[in-house]
């Protein structure tokens, strides 16, 4: 009986967020269609704004719903002071769809909105691909190796996308977040990785290396935000149904170094071999504190 409950209000939830995505749609297209008709300057002052206005209702509204109907417990410990007028750098952990949600619960109005880099095919998603185009998220191609082999021509685009979307982030308050392992955490992947760490699959420094370069001295701070999920991480369709076990948020700022803003990641192997160092002992107090979590639960 609570298993055909669970189900029950999972149907319900993506019903409501069904209706909660075409209501709000509505107004966003409204600024889309602003931002595609208004000269430029005038589209920033127009336009933009309620873009993100209507992108924020729309999180407001799911974290609403995690909270009350869900009720989704998030643990957050931090001791950060957290502004609308700065910019930031958060690199994250990543195990499920549920780790946006739960950045957002911790920065929601707190920090200017959250801009995340995306799978190129994730644009044609309905409403929502319109959104991140219009709020001017970065859509990445990943080539593999084998395909590069191929068209060498594709190499280095993931970098030019990363410069012109930081050119962007450079004109107004952002809040940058990377996941660094690239996707999502599972066991198999673990494993075939030979990962040197037991919670984190191996960082990915490049990306993060060239938001750092591009946007040089205009980050305030650097926050490592550390996510546990006791038990297995949610599917999509477990947070639907609420089937979610308590989740702890860790977040800590770090100073970025002076020397990164100016570094050449491509060219320079002592400036890569840094930066890495850097990455990988991040990575590695992470691990630490997922252990230290994971212990602590039991």
């Amino acid at each position: 009986m609570r298993k055909l409950l669970a189900h029950l209000l999972g149907v319900i939830s993506v019903i409501t967020l069904l209706v909660h995505t075409l209501f709000l749609g509505v107004f966003l297209f409204i600024g889309i269609f602003f931002r595609l008709i208004l000269p430029n300057a005038l589209s920033k002052r127009l336009a933009n704004p309620i873009i993100v206005e209507v992108s924020l209702i729309w999180v407001g509204g799911i974290l609403w719903w995690m909270r009350h109907v869900h009720r989704l417990n998030v643990d957050i410990e931090h001791d950060i002071e957290m502004s609308m007028d700065q910019w930031n750098l958060i690199v994250s952990n990543h195990q499920s769809w549920l780790d946006i949600f739960v950045l957002f619960f911790a920065t929601y109005r707190k920090l200017p909105v959250l801009k995340f880099f995306i799978k190129s095919q994730l644009f044609w998603v309905p409403i929502a691909g319109a959104a991140w185009w219009g709020m001017d998220y970065p859509f990445m191609s990943r080539y593999s190796r084998a395909y590069l082999k191929k068209h060498p021509e594709k190499a280095g685009k993931d970098l030019e996308t990363t410069k012109k979307a930081c050119e962007k982030f450079s004109e107004e308050p952002t809040t940058v977040v990377n996941f660094l392992e690239g996707t999502r955490f599972t066991p198999s992947k673990h494993k075939q990785q030979s990962s040197p760490y037991q919670h984190l699959l191996k960082p990915k420094a490049g990306g993060l290396a060239f938001t750092i370069q591009a946007l040089g001295d205009k980050f305030d701070t650097l926050i490592d935000a550390t996510i546990h999920y006791q038990g297995k991480a949610p599917s999509t369709w477990d947070m639907a149904c609420g089937q979610v076990g308590g989740i702890t948020l860790k977040l800590r700022q770090l100073d970025i170094p002076k020397q990164f803003s100016a570094m050449d990641y491509t060219n320079k192997p002592a400036d890569k071999a840094e930066f890495q160092k850097w990455v990988a002992d991040i990575w590695a107090i992470k691990d630490r504190q997922l252990e230290e979590i994971k212990e602590s639960s039991f």
